[in-house]
């Protein structure tokens, strides 16, 4: 409970602190948005590095060295907010993220996903969504990273949801590396506790190398889209095996005299 009124706090915080930000990004992003991008990177990931630690959050990072620093894509699974808000501290460039169109209702919330460069889908209009994937291609060319979760919603199962592949062309037509991440136990922090309280919990989000799709031949390319749920799978499959000795080795310890 207090995590939460905690966490709450910084938020609120956060949002009203950087609200003057917001306008002055605003203003810069119309003739220099990868400027605005770097400047609202810099403020979003203090804050966000506070909310993971206020919220107890033990991150654990498997192949940090497959982090480009040049634009990418990154593609996952989606479970928490937590997952924006980890990626947002560990991606390398600033990073927007592919959110569903539903979010731009949201009171706040869009602005400041604006100011990370995020673009927001429409998933049930085939000619919105090619705009998107265009204007996300045009931004990873300008050096900003993008977010994509194929699933298209967060998905607290073990195993993944089809995915949607559309998206993945932004990194074929911007000739941009794609990596594969797995974010393993990020919905336990906050979405599926009771009451929605914070816990503190041991995460694992892994970073599989970088592939680029542009310079595949189609075949090639076409086995690679289909392969990536099962890739994400593996390393999802792993982590759990993991966590659960880990647990189990914690168990041996207590009953130990």
């Amino acid at each position: 409970m207090i995590r939460l009124i905690v966490s709450l706090i910084w938020t609120t915080l956060a949002m009203i602190v950087s609200l003057p930000a917001h306008w002055r990004w605003k203003h810069i992003a119309k003739t220099h948005p990868e400027i605005s991008w770097k400047k609202a990177r810099k403020l979003i990931r203090f804050f966000f590095r506070g909310l993971i630690r206020l919220a107890g959050t033990r991150l654990e990072v498997r192949g940090a060295e497959n982090i480009p620093d040049t634009a990418t894509l990154f593609v996952g699974n989606h479970q928490s907010y937590f997952d924006i808000i980890i990626m947002q501290t560990l991606s390398k460039t600033p990073i927007g993220f592919v959110a569903k169109k539903e979010f731009k209702s949201y009171p706040l919330l869009p602005l400041y996903m604006e100011d990370m460069g995020s673009i927001f889908l429409d998933r049930d209009n085939v000619r919105e969504s090619l705009k998107t994937i265009n204007e996300g291609t045009e931004r990873m060319g300008k050096g900003l990273s993008l977010g994509l979760y194929p699933e298209g919603t967060r998905n607290h199962g073990e195993k993944l949801l089809p995915f949607k592949a559309g998206g993945y062309r932004m990194a074929e037509k911007s000739d941009s590396p794609m990596v594969l991440m797995a974010a393993t136990n990020f919905g336990k922090i906050f979405e599926e506790n009771r009451f929605h309280f914070i816990r503190s919990r041991h995460v694992i989000i892994e970073f599989d190398k970088p592939v680029y799709p542009g310079r595949m031949s189609k075949d090639e390319r076409k086995a690679f889209y289909d392969s990536i749920p099962d890739r994400i799978q593996a390393m999802l499959d792993v982590h759990k095996k993991d966590l659960l000795a880990e647990q189990y080795a914690k168990k041996k310890v207590r009953k130990t005299p």
